[in-house]
Formats: C-alpha cells, structure tokens, sequence
C-alpha cells in the first residue's frame, strides 16, 4: 500500500494519541498526546516520555484539538528534534500555548524562564489553518499531501482531519477523526459527516453505548443540586478545564434563568482552576466560532459563561480557605475543580476533606479512564468503599452521580451515523482511542452495516 498509518498512542486505551501517516520518505503525525490513567504506567519520568520513534522523516504535526491527551508531547516531540510547523484550527492556535504552559508547570519544569522559551518556540511553530480549506503540507515529485480541517464538535477548535494523499498513480483520502462531539454541544456547532473517505480512523471512546439527550443531562444535574442544597452539602463537579467546565457553566446560566427564585437565588458557583477560568476567558474571545444558539443569547443580552452567581478561584491560599469553609460551615455549593479525572489538582482537596461526609455529592460528567482516582469513586463509592489520594485511603460516604449526557464525546449511535453519512463508505475503518469492549461493540455494530473494520 503506497500509505502506511502507524499508531503510536491510544491503541489499548482512550490517551495518548498519536498517529503517523506516510508516504514514501516523507510523512506527517496527528497528534502527539500525554498518557493518562493505566495507559501511563511505565510512562512517568520524562525520560519514559521521551519520543520513542523515528521523527527525521516528520514534516507536520496536525493538531485536532487542544486536551492534554492530544498535545501533552508536543514538547518532547521539539526536544526530539522535530521542526516542522504545527498546523490546527484558529481557536485551537489561540488555546494551545495556555494548556500547554499547564502542562509543563505540572509534569515538566517550575523554570519560568525554560517554559517561556518552549511556549515562544510552539507559538512560532503554530500555523493556524481555517475550517474548510485544503491546506498543502508538501508536494514532493509525484508525491504529495494536503489536509482539510473540519468542524468535530467535540470542544472550541476541534476537528476532524482529511488528508488528500497522492503518490504517482495512487490516491487516498484519509481522514483521521479526532475525537468528535455529539449533536447540540452548547456553544460547538455540531460535526458533519464528511462526503467520502478511502480510510477512516475513528475514535471509540463510547462504541458501547449512548448519551442522555441533552434536556434530560440538565434535568438531572437540577436534580442533584437540588438535592444537595436540602442536605446542606456542597456539590463536587470534577471537570476538565477546557471543554467540559465552559458547557457546565452555560448548562448552569440556563438553569439559573430558568429558575430565579429560591433556594437558586442565593446559590453559588465556584470555578476553582486558574486553567479553566483562563480557558473560559479565551472562549468569550472567541465568540465567532460559537453556534447559533449561544450567539442568540448574547444578542438577548445574557452571558453564558459569566453571570451573577459565579465567582472565580486562582490564588493557592483562597482555595485552601475555600475548601476549609465549605467543609466547616456546610453552606451549599457547586464547585466546579481540575482535574476531570481526580488524578491531580484543586479537587483533590475538595474529595480529601468531603468524601467522607453524606451530606455532599460528587457528579461525574466526562470520561473515567481506567486507574484513576475518578474510576475508582465511581465504582466502590456506592458501595460505601474508599479510593486511595496521594497514596492515602479515603472512605467514601458522599452521594456519587454519573451523568454520560455531559460527555464531550458522540455516543454510539453519534459515531455509527457519522460513518454512514459517508457515500461511497470507506473501504476501511480502523478503531482507536477506546477501552477494548467499548471498541469491539462498535466494531461489531460497523461490521453489521458491512464495513471492514480493523483494530490496531
């Protein structure tokens, strides 16, 4: 075959993605992303995360969008030797350099000066494509490739890839999906099939099973809540900083709107992340790029992401205080804390000191990958078990919630619609960035419609 595609990441789990096509001498990666969970074991020190395959033959790193499992090792690829440009939508050019300035504080360096320079180095290296429009990366002889952005969804600036990859007589088309949102995303204008592929590489992280609609996900976070402010507990919300944190927060404006007497009135919001409120900040930058639904509600004169009852956390101290008077007073709250899978950040404090209390609640609302802290609560804090926080063990008593519909990722029937729009439909489908059951159940379902499916 004149196109090979090599998978160095998110085979056996849903982080580190990281894919290479190439064409003859010449060839390109689609992503580059930290590992997470399980998937990073045996992956902790910087010499485990060092680039561990060839990058001299690289011409391009295509970013599909900007959460840490995506780009986290954009910096060791440049330690690596990789020169060539990084090439992602606008939104996600704008978001890049913040998430990975997070990244490198926390697993890289505390040396300010090194970070700027990295951070400079990435800035000089981004090149900013528009959503649909063909994009030339090389031409070369009879070889060549050019890649098309479009709209996947799944958080500001996201998308899914296609390549148009030629050598001599042979020509592919090659899309590589990213991960793909579900329809009705607050503030993403939903994804497009697109038109025909030869190949299609598409991500699994839910094969297996559905969402909630949309109206039903906001019914039951109102329910939760509401159940807290009776029990006088504060509600924990761990949520990613960039995607899932502005979607709760416009989810949140909406119930508030919608609710304006008591016990709502007095209730308030905390975002206790410096990361997400500087992510939030950026999304209200970027407002072109919402869809129509959020664009009219700022015509009307709301703020999705910034209203009455919200209140920002960055400095250190004030979240310490924060946590010590939420636990000692009982006053009820929403706090919305990094990191989304309880592995890391101001949550940890949160769960520390009120896991053990029934009279708090804690409400998942994005992906669990396995050996995290947040599995972990999902599957013994039920059973009134306990998980283990920087190597100490914590009872669980708190309620624990689960709400799929919040997911940033399309569900099963989301993916299976997405492939069928495709006409002719791909020759073959390959199924990454997934748990094995989740990618057997939608390989299964893919091979009832008649498609060649491959798991790598």
């Amino acid at each position: 075959m004149a196109f090979t595609i090599t998978h160095h990441g998110a085979v056996s789990g849903v982080t580190g993605s990281c894919h290479e096509l190439t064409l003859g001498p010449n060839g390109i990666l689609m992503d580059c992303g930290l590992f997470q969970g399980s998937d990073s074991q045996g992956r902790a020190s910087a010499s485990e995360l060092a680039i561990e395959f060839p990058i001299e033959h690289i011409r391009a790193l295509v970013v599909t969008h900007v959460h840490i499992d995506h780009v986290g090792r954009i910096p060791y690829l440049l330690a690596a030797g990789f020169e060539g440009p990084i090439l992602c939508s606008e939104p996600s050019a704008r978001l890049l350099p913040a998430m990975l300035e997070d990244a490198l504080k926390i697993g890289y360096t505390r040396d300010y000066e090194l970070i700027e320079r990295v951070l400079g180095l990435i800035r000089r290296r981004t090149r900013a494509i528009p959503y649909n429009q063909w994009h030339p990366v090389f031409e070369e002889g009879d070889a060549s490739l050019a890649i098309r952005l479009q709209r996947a969804g799944h958080i500001l600036g996201s998308a899914y890839v296609e390549c148009d990859a030629r050598s001599g007589s042979a020509r592919e088309r090659i899309v590589f999906s990213g991960d793909l949102g579900a329809p009705g995303t607050p503030l993403i204008p939903s994804p497009e099939t697109p038109e025909a592929c030869d190949r299609l590489i598409l991500e699994s992280t839910y094969g297996d099973r559905d969402h909630e609609h949309r109206d039903d996900r906001r019914e039951q976070l109102r329910a939760v809540i509401e159940q807290a402010l009776g029990d006088g507990g504060t509600v924990l919300i761990p949520a990613f900083s960039l995607g899932r944190t502005q979607e709760l927060l416009y989810e949140l404006e909406t119930i508030f709107h919608d609710n304006q007497g008591e016990p709502w009135r007095d209730l308030e919001i905390v975002v206790d992340s410096p990361l997400a409120a500087n992510f939030t900040a950026l999304y209200r930058e970027l407002k072109p790029f919402w869809d129509e639904e959020a664009m009219e509600r700022v015509e009307a004169g709301r703020h999705p992401l910034s209203f009455e009852q919200l209140t920002v956390i960055d400095d250190h101290q004030d979240h310490l205080n924060a946590v010590e008077y939420l636990n000692d007073t009982g006053r009820p709250c929403v706090v919305l804390a990094g990191s989304g899978m309880c592995d890391g950040g101001r949550i940890v404090n949160y769960l520390k000191a009120m896991l053990g209390q029934s009279r708090n609640d804690v409400v998942f609302v994005g992906y669990q990958a396995e050996g995290t802290p947040g599995r972990d609560i999902l599957r013994y804090g039920p059973e009134g078990g306990w998980v283990e926080l920087d190597d100490e063990r914590y009872t669980i008593k708190a309620g624990i919630h689960q709400l799929s519909g919040f997911s940033a990722h399309a569900g099963r029937s989301d993916l299976l619609r997405f492939v069928d729009g495709m006409r002719p439909a791909p020759q073959e489908i390959r199924l990454v960035h997934g748990d094995q059951g989740a990618k057997n159940a939608l390989a299964e379902a893919l091979q009832d419609r008649g498609h060649q499916v491959v798991i790598p």
